[in-house]
């Protein structure tokens, strides 16, 4: 074996010293789960800085010919006994915070690991401690430098583990310092404070400027107070206020309006004392706002029942039933991805091909979508990372089995699907729903060729439009994954008596309140969904004018697994956000046979295909419609069939805006004002909310009689270098200047249009070959639709996904996951035999088709 010195020299060239931007991946390997607690350790290349484990180092080095690799092994010290009984030290001060790794709150891992550090030659292992043998300087500071710069550097995944918790972390406000207080002879008492506007005596906050004593916010739930103490600060601008009822000695909630959060006041003992409050004497008569922010996520009853807490949970493990981490609000990504893998078109796909994903993987696999998901999927079902986690605290003399694994933390993942868009690439909690219909849209664009596993959920809608006034019918197919189901509350077998007395006496915090929820047959829901729905501002073509229209929904294909998202978030009368608590009789078989669309009737006669007029505004004025008004002489008769697509309509901007200040997209808010004629906010809000589950929702606006998105025409050239972008991604230049044209050349709309509309754009005749547009047009197919699967329409559930809290963006996540005809709890790294698995109290359902 040659000697470590000539090796070290031999490869001296291919060492890399760390440099700010580097991605180093010390923490995790790129092609599995391992991690410097394994096992084997993690290796981390010194060139490329990506980690490998043990059995992926090997692989590594024969593709790359990379021969330096840092070793990392860590080895769990025994835990200390935090309260040190008998030592005579005090215990360790308890957490009072929920932030991580800060001044108050939890740490993570402080020092309860040994590390071991070495330079490792492959293909024959040659070991090179920290201490380096007699080598040249040169040699010496270059490898001392590298090891030094990978141990020093912020790891790629401790990175993403930063998390921002909302209201955890307070700074001092910049107003503290030299806050005005008034001198108006104001004394408030110790205790007995009512709003001065309202008479309010909950959520009390008084201004430190003036002592006013108003009530705070309203709550998103409509409780709370009724924003007499912000209204103050508006008139006033006095910013700072404390909240009665939680000032101690220890401190107090004070709020910045005009810094708009929670802050530190470092002098406020001295303005309370201005207003004759002795902060030393003040004892807590109201919740904080962190413990109101905790509360309110709970509902009562819930989370036991969901978590399954009041009963003793056997542990499970094995292949399929590897428990996962949780990176800090990720239940909601643990728990789709979980169900995912046990479809058997994601298991096929990226398990069953790992070995070949990872020979074809690029330089850096922590960057590709296919080997991230193949790693996932495979740490999930190999049983490899499902074993038991060590236990914290005491020795193995436990008496119960705590459930929880090692399991994986799919940080890689997290980070690669999350990357770029504005909610889940952040720590923030998401929704379930909205998470699965983002990955099975990464999965479809990921998916051009070769087997695509999403459509296993993908199926055709048929929508059956009839103009009451004509009894013509309009027939149009979409594409869809997911059935979103109503939960009609007036359907509720139990007694509306019993329903509000249970919410009284819980508003008014009754600990022996009852937990009574509706209990929503599941039938009522299908009737629901599949009743004709009336439209009362339908634009028939037959008529040439606004009527009354139905609408029916129909499945015009079955898809091989049918995803349920029963509808339990809604807004209510005053447009507040609220979560509907139910109780609905989900079966574990299901027959959509009798909502098969039927198509087109004998007899049936269908609606002209002519667009709407355009829309009246101030600077255009309509004379006449083709049809119903005017003479064959008057230019200004309107038929999309016979004169050029009108201009832009005219817009009401101060709508579209009020619009947008509601959160809602840009796009939509332009349809709702087009589609409602410029009357107004209300009617536009009304339009909004009746066709937000639209697939087109937030489309670009394209008008009648075009083929375009407004502003662009058929025939206006496109951004050449936009057009080179595309082309370069794999599309053809026809491809890629028809999604330039329908976008009004924005690259990034022209991105995501091409990849929403893949069906299409793969059935077009590409004529580059020399012949004529008018030949390519006359000689191009009628494109064949979508590619669906279909059969019989029957079902049984197998697994469902649950959400405890208030609201989809807080609250936690769990999944039941029907595995051997037995339950299965998936909760984080919880893995357990489900007792009593809460069917009846799930948000998203999944079904599999069942042979005739």
């Amino acid at each position: 074996m040659a000697d470590v010195g000539e090796v070290l020299m031999s490869v001296l060239s291919t060492i890399r010293v760390p440099k700010p931007g580097d991605r180093v991946h010390k923490d995790e390997c790129a092609l599995s789960f391992a991690s410097p607690e394994s096992e084997g350790g993690l290796y981390v290349c010194m060139n490329s800085f990506l980690g490998f484990g043990s059995q992926y180092v090997e692989r590594h080095y024969a593709r790359t010919g990379q021969r330096a690799y840092l070793h990392i092994k860590r080895t769990r010290k025994a835990k200390e006994d935090d309260n040190n009984s008998g030592s005579g030290h005090p215990p360790k001060k308890k957490p009072t915070r929920l932030a991580i790794g800060i001044e108050g709150g939890f740490d993570v891992e402080p020092d309860h690991y040994e590390e071991d550090i070495k330079v490792v030659i492959l293909p024959d292992r040659q070991e090179v401690t920290s201490e380096l043998p007699s080598l040249p300087d040169v040699v010496r500071e270059r490898v001392s430098q590298s090891m030094a710069g990978i141990v020093a550097a912020d790891s790629v995944s401790h990175a993403l583990q930063v998390q921002q918790w909302d209201g955890e972390v307070r700074l001092e406000s910049k107003h503290a310092a030299d806050l005005k207080q008034l001198d108006n002879g104001v004394k408030i008492p110790p205790s007995g404070w009512r709003c001065e506007v309202c008479d309010l005596q909950e959520n009390i906050w008084m201004n430190l400027t003036d002592g006013k004593v108003l009530c705070g916010r309203r709550y998103f739930d409509g409780s709370g107070g009724n924003n007499h103490a912000l209204l103050h600060f508006q008139e006033t601008r006095y910013p700072l206020a404390v909240k009665l009822g939680t000032i101690t000695p220890d401190g107090a909630d004070v709020y910045s309006y005009d810094e708009d959060d929670m802050v530190l006041d470092s002098k406020l003992p001295e303005h309370l004392a201005h207003f004759g409050i002795d902060m030393m004497t003040m004892e807590k008569t109201e919740r904080t706002m962190t413990e109101l922010e905790i509360a309110v996520n709970q509902r009562v009853g819930e989370w036991e029942v969901i978590q399954e807490s009041g009963t003793t949970l056997r542990p499970l493990s094995g292949p399929g039933l590897t428990g996962m981490r949780n990176l800090g609000n990720s239940c909601y990504l643990n728990s789709v991805m979980q169900v995912l893998f046990t479809v058997p078109d994601f298991e096929s796909k990226y398990v069953s091909n790992i070995d070949k994903i990872i020979d074809e993987a690029p330089k850096d696999p922590t960057q590709d979508f296919k080997t991230q998901v193949a790693k996932l999927g495979y740490g999930l079902l190999s049983g490899e990372y499902s074993k038991p986690a060590p236990d914290p605290g005491e020795e193995n003399d436990t008496s119960e089995p705590r459930g929880d694994q090692i399991g994986i933390a799919p940080r890689m993942f997290k980070a690669l699907v999350g990357r770029g868009h504005p909610e889940f690439s952040t720590n923030r909690q998401q929704d379930a729903q909205e998470f699965l219909l983002h990955f099975i849209n990464m999965v479809e664009r990921n998916c051009r060729s070769g087997p695509n596993p999403t459509e296993a959920f993908r199926f055709l809608v048929e929508e059956k439009i009839v103009c009451q006034q004509s009894q013509k019918a309009k027939y149009t197919q979409r594409v869809d994954y997911i059935i979103q189901l109503p939960v009609p509350m007036d359907q509720a077998t139990n007694a509306a008596e019993e329903l509000q007395e249970a919410e009284r006496r819980r508003e008014e915090g009754d600990p022996s309140a009852p937990t009574v929820r509706a209990q929503i047959p599941f039938a009522a829901c299908m009737a629901a969904l599949s009743e004709p729905e009336v439209l009362t501002d339908f634009w028939s073509s037959a008529v040439q004018a606004k009527t009354t229209a139905t609408k029916t929904t129909r499945f015009a294909s079955f898809p091989d697994h049918l995803v349920i998202q029963i509808k339990k978030f809604t807004f209510g009368l005053d447009w507040v956000p609220k979560k509907l608590d139910v109780s609905i009789d989900v079966p574990d078989t299901l027959d959509l046979s009798a909502l098969r669309a039927t198509g087109q009737q004998p007899g049936e006669e269908l609606l002209p295909e002519v667009a709407p007029p355009p829309l009246m505004t101030p600077d255009v004025e309509v004379k006449g419609i083709l049809g119903s008004h005017g003479n064959e002489e008057d230019d200004s008769l309107y038929s999309p069939l016979l004169c050029t697509p009108p201009s832009a309509p005219v817009l009401d901007d101060s709508t579209v805006c009020h619009l947008c200040e509601m959160g809602f997209p840009l796009e939509a808010c332009r349809r709702a004002v087009y589609y409602t004629g410029n009357t107004g906010i209300d009617a536009a809000t009304n339009w909004i909310m009746s066709h937000i589950d639209d697939p087109d929702f937030a489309a670009p606006l394209v008008l009648p009689g075009c083929s375009s998105g407004a502003g662009t025409t058929p025939t206006e050239s496109v951004s050449e270098e936009h057009l080179e972008t595309i082309v370069s991604m794999g599309f053809t230049r026809d491809q890629a200047t028809k999604a330039l044209r329908a976008t009004s050349n924005v690259l990034q709309r022209a991105v995501d249009w091409i990849f929403s509309h893949m069906d299409d754009l793969e059935c077009m005749d590409i004529s580059e070959g020399g012949r004529s547009a008018a030949e390519s047009e006359s000689a191009r197919e009628p494109p064949p639709g979508p590619r669906v699967r279909d059969g019989p329409g029957k079902y049984e559930l197998f697994a469902f996904i649950s959400h405890m809290g208030t609201s989809t963006m807080c609250g936690h996540y769990v999944c039941h996951i029907k595995k051997d005809q037995q339950w299965v709890i998936f909760n984080d790294q919880k893995v357990c035999a489900s007792e009593k698995p809460p069917k009846d109290m799930g948000y998203l359902y999944f079904y599999r088709r069942v042979a005739d």
